[in-house]
């Protein structure tokens, strides 16, 4: 008989927790197989609740024994947890259980990453350590005893006691079971201090294996840099004396913020020249400073329950993405993340995964830690600052803070602080977090007699489960330019609320030419009937980066479109106009790098697919191939002065001029390539002493088809780091011709140094896959097969990455009825695997639409 479908969680029936904790004592007694966890659990009747059932969550234990005031009990125990009859008052529970951390596969709960004992509890992996009340609106002091031959044995808060054996901490701020932590291992550690302004001494570490300890220094520079610029900003002190990382290698996320103790996988920490790109360093930055930022926006302040899980994690979001603004480029980090938003964040709002920033019900929590929940979410918190204005929205985050700290909040706790402080009614607004999809912002416009009139129509489609959708609040960033290219109103916000509403400029002198979502202030998709002149005009004049930025984007994606759709050659006012903007020493190298960028396959696809157009994806990469080339034959000689201009000849920082030079570097190179058959590439890949140029120079290779000898070469050269050998297998797929990708890939997935057992190792090689779209949806479906077979393997072992590699399935619906037949199976046959988890099953069923 088979098991009955999981049923889903809805917001709708929230209820408080029936008993409160107070304080929590755990001792683990460290064994790889057979870890004893004894817990001893402070409760009270929690006088809010509507029930008095005394539940605990647990998962895969081993009960020995369990107390009520020191008398032995005998617990109902389920599959999900364990009942008993308790006091109706304060009681003392105690639980003694045994886990098998060796054979934890999932990366869930305790578990083994090359002999060190680690955790990862979000959202729901405590309940596989011990039985607890695992939701996170139940907070609790922490103190926790370790005790094994492991050198260094962590846990949250501040050391209180050690002796031979054995380990003492306690956390003084109360906090939810998802953000426990421990790790005990042989583990070095990289040391400095931070002083907070009030005159706290912070010691700070980074944990890493023996061999590491010279790729942290980059790490520990980006945190103190975040501890200071989140006191300066925010206001936001740092709270307890010790700040500690630790880097994982088998880790399922980038990292998690458990309090004081940040375990981190080895590729968002571990950093050197020789091993790791300027991307990489950026990113690291970037997410040292987002886990770092959690400890008031994630931690001291935390989620009612995990429908508001955009409260924390979007804030956060915008946080780093202000934070890397202040230390980098501002208009390339915005650039930047906008491409990232449209590539994943609004391809899963015009799909079947669609959901709100706040969902209204889940089977599987894990399956919601989206680009929704994160990019979309912060870019909430930006419309909303832009809405009410800096010093607003500093005075509500105060309020907020004061107000809720301690507290598991909701977004509408969010909303009210911004309501007190400015007198705003936000109600409209709160439907950006309710309702899913992406609106669109369709515009016409006219001019009469030095009046300019732009009319919006805000419109946005059906997505599953919400057919019919209300007008938004759209902050929509204007300015206006005239015929000569000079400014005639510098940038002003208008507010949309109505699904249709105009706008009038008067005293023009003539007709100008509009400058629509600078800084791209609202996550819609704008439509307007333009002209490429006119997308020229702006490339070369607009003063808003980001929209200069757009023009050229939109210049290359409407070309290509046309060339797919038409046959049409190459655009040459995109080719002039780019190579204009390419000559430019005004603009910053790092936005001429982006600006030479082309639209990827995955948004061509859409493109088609919103007008009309089945896509091909061999068609979509043939047309992208022949104006890479024609680009390369019309710019050589741009190509090889930039090449020349900008090089970088000091020692190697990874600050954002030198990286803005060498990814201007690497593009002209890119072309350079095309035209030389690799020769240039091939001394740069030699002479390269900084892996950002060794890479590009190789990638060059693989794309002309010439890489062999440095595929062989890089292998030997890096073979002993697990993280370069990642880009190894990724880049491997990624530069393969479309009929070859799958091959390529099948072939790594049988090298000796692939694992299912490492999250990193499985996304580098079929994550690669799936990023290639010609190759994945290859017309003989060999991608198809191969993600599949490969997921049906890891599923048993990994469920949280096998659920979210299968969204690569995603945008089925938009291909010819012969892919849509190819995926469909492989869909079905997932779905009929013996024993799917429920991670996996709630994904696959979502996108095949059952």
């Amino acid at each position: 008989m088979k098991d009955a479908a999981p049923q889903p969680i809805y917001l709708r029936d929230y209820t408080p927790p029936a008993y409160l904790v107070d304080r929590v004592h755990l001792t683990f007694r460290l064994a790889p197989h057979t870890t004893r966890v004894i817990s001893r659990i402070a409760f009270r009747p929690n006088p809010a609740a509507t029930s008095r059932e005394f539940f605990l969550h647990g998962e895969a234990l081993r009960l020995i024994r369990a107390r009520i005031d020191g008398a032995e009990i005998t617990p109902e125990l389920t599959a999900e947890g364990l009942r008993a009859d308790v006091p109706d008052a304060p009681f003392t529970f105690e639980a003694e259980v045994e886990v098998d951390p060796g054979n934890n596969t999932a990366l869930e709960g305790l578990y083994m990453s090359n002999g060190m004992y680690c955790t990862q509890c979000e959202a729901e992996g405590f309940r596989k350590i011990t039985y607890y009340p695992d939701r996170p609106d139940v907070m609790g002091v922490f103190t926790v005893r370790i005790e094994g031959p492991e050198p260094v044995m962590l846990s949250n808060g501040n050391p209180v006691a050690q002796g031979a054996g054995w380990a003492e901490w306690h956390d003084p701020w109360p906090k939810p079971a998802y953000l426990f932590a421990l790790v005990a291992g042989d583990l070095v550690a990289h040391s400095d201090s931070f002083t907070t302004r009030s005159g706290r001494h912070v010691d700070l570490n980074i944990w890493v294996r023996p061999g590491d300890e010279g790729k942290c220094a980059f790490g520990m520079e980006a945190l103190k840099k975040s501890m200071k610029w989140d006191e300066e900003v925010y206001g936001r002190e740092y709270d307890l004396d010790l700040f500690n990382i630790v880097a994982v290698d088998d880790f399922n996320m980038g990292a998690m913020e458990n309090k004081g103790l940040n375990i981190f996988n080895s590729s968002a920490v571990l950093a050197s020249p020789e091993t790791a790109t300027d991307a990489n360093f950026e990113r690291i930055e970037a997410i040292i400073a987002h886990e770092y930022f959690h400890n008031w926006t994630g931690n001291r302040i935390t989620c009612r329950d995990w429908f508001q899980l955009c409260l924390k994690e979007g804030l956060t979001v915008y946080r780093d993405s202000e934070f890397t603004s202040d230390m980098r480029s501002s208009p390339v980090k915005r650039i930047s993340d906008v491409i990232d938003l449209r590539a994943r964040q609004f391809r899963e709002d015009q799909g079947p995964l669609a959901h709100p920033v706040r969902p209204d019900s889940f089977i599987e929590i894990n399956n919601f830690y989206t680009a929704t929940v994160y990019e979309k979410g912060a870019e909430l918190i930006g419309m909303l600052k832009r809405l009410v204005g800096d010093a607003a929205y500093r005075r509500a985050l105060d309020l907020y803070f004061d107000r809720h700290d301690g507290q598991a909040c909701t977004i509408e706790d969010w909303l009210r602080v911004f309501e007190d402080v400015t007198g705003r009614d936000l109600t409209q607004f709160k439907r950006w977090y309710e309702d899913a999809g992406t609106p669109r912002l369709r515009v016409t416009e006219e001019f009469d007699g030095g009046t300019y009139t732009l009319h919006f129509e805000q419109q946005t489609p059906p997505t599953p489960g919400q057919e019919k959708k209300r007008a938004r609040v759209i902050p929509i960033a204007l300015g206006l330019l005239g015929p000569n290219g000079d400014e005639v109103m510098e940038t002003r916000v208008l507010e949309m609320t109505e699904a249709r509403q105009s706008f009038s400029f008067d005293g023009l002198a003539a007709r100008p030419v509009p400058s629509i979502l600078r800084n791209f202030s609202a996550p819609v998709i704008l439509q307007r009937e333009t002209t490429n002149a006119e997308r020229a005009f702006l490339l070369a004049h607009d003063t808003d980066p980001f929209n200069k930025w757009e023009a050229g984007r939109a210049l290359a994606r409407d070309g290509l479109i046309a060339m797919i759709r038409e046959g049409a050659g190459p655009d040459p006012t995109y080719l002039d106009a780019v190579q204009r903007m390419a000559r430019d020493e005004g603009l910053d190298p790092a936005f001429r790098a982006l600006a030479l960028g082309l639209p990827g396959e995955d948004d061509l696809a859409q493109t088609l697919f919103e007008v009309g157009h089945t896509p091909d994806p061999q068609a979509i990469w043939e047309a992208l191939e022949r104006l890479r080339d024609a680009r390369a034959a019309t710019m050589e000689e741009t190509a090889r002065g930039l090449y020349a201009r900008h090089q970088v000849t000091a020692h190697y920082r990874p600050d954002p001029d030198q990286a803005g030079a060498r990814a201007l570097v690497n593009a002209a190179l890119a072309m350079i390539t095309r035209r030389d058959g690799g020769a240039m590439a091939q001394a740069q890949y030699d002479a390269a002493d900084n892996m950002t140029q060794q890479l590009a120079g190789w990638s060059c290779l693989l794309q002309a088809g010439t890489g062999d000898r440095a595929t062989e070469a890089f292998y030997a050269q890096w073979k002993h780091d697990r993280l370069v050998i990642d880009k190894w297998f990724s880049l491997q797929i990624i530069h393969a011709a479309p009929e070859e990708t799958a091959r390529i890939a099948a072939r790594l997935t049988k090298h000796p140094d692939f694992t299912l057992r490492n999250p990193n190792r499985f996304r580098a090689t079929l994550g690669a896959l799936a990023m290639s779209p010609a190759g994945f949806h290859h017309a003989s479906g060999r991608g198809y097969r191969l993600l599949a077979d490969m997921l049906i393997r890891l599923d048993p072992l990994n469920p949280q990455t096998t659920a979210r590699m299968c969204s690569a399935f995603e945008t089925w619906r938009r291909y010819d009825d012969v892919r849509q037949g190819l995926i469909a199976a492989e869909l079905d046959r997932i779905l009929a695997t013996p024993g799917l988890s429920r991670d996996t099953t709630e994904m696959v069923n979502r996108i095949r639409g059952a």
